[in-house]
């Protein structure tokens, strides 16, 4: 293709040395927290199937973890979100990946169902997810688990789009003293998210105020 004459073409370098020296940046894609890691065996089949309608609560639970990053200090969050009204019923934030991550979270949310209650529990095929500790929680209370397809986020798309949600409002652009600070920050929102941020699915109430609704019209 031939150049147009009047126009000048800039070396990529002035153009980076113009944009530090302006204090801009250009956006790019942030990486995504990938957690899988090995091969496709101890996985669950996908009962869930992009089903994201629970007509109770404690019918359907998705998870899943995410990473943030604080001046190098990486936190990892790890919510579970019951289906019925998108609540965040049990989580755990840490500095670390570690198993416990998922398994504490976990055992909040086993703690709190009554005997007759057994909710699909979906993830991603993140290696958290396939441990057998955590298939023996599952078994024990009588659980089924469901994992999304290798490589597809659509498949776990409510749990994505929490961390969306909690990202673009309190996370990208902001700054914060230290992964401690970060952390107490990603707690509130969780509270706020749970008892004030109203959704438009949920006809304007929050998903506690929803729930209370529905077991106080029950």
């Amino acid at each position: 293709m031939r150049k147009k004459e009047g126009t000048a073409q800039l070396n990529h370098k002035t153009v980076q040395r113009l944009m530090q020296e302006m204090g801009l940046k250009s956006k790019t894609r942030r990486k995504r927290y990938n957690a899988y890691r090995g091969t496709e065996s101890d996985t669950a089949p996908n009962i869930l199937q992009r089903d994201f309608k629970a007509e109770q609560p404690n019918q359907k639970w998705v998870t899943d973890v995410t990473e943030f990053n604080v001046a190098g200090q990486r936190v990892y969050l790890s919510p579970l979100i019951d289906l019925y009204n998108q609540e965040v019923i049990a989580y755990r934030i840490k500095k670390s990946a570690h198993l416990p991550l998922v398994t504490e979270m976990l055992d909040d949310a086993l703690d709190k169902l009554s005997e007759d209650e057994k909710p699909v529990l979906h993830s991603d095929q993140g290696w958290q997810y396939r441990q057998k500790s955590i298939r023996e929680r599952l078994e024990k209370k009588g659980l089924k688990q469901s994992m999304s397809r290798k490589g597809n986020c659509l498949d776990n798309a409510v749990a994505e789009n929490f961390f969306g949600h909690l990202k673009a409002e309190m996370y990208h652009g902001e700054a914060f003293k230290d992964a401690d600070d970060l952390i107490d920050q990603v707690k509130d929102y969780i509270e706020y998210y749970n008892t004030k941020r109203i959704k438009l699915k949920l006809n304007g109430l929050s998903p506690v105020e929803y729930r209370t609704q529905a077991m106080a019209a029950g």
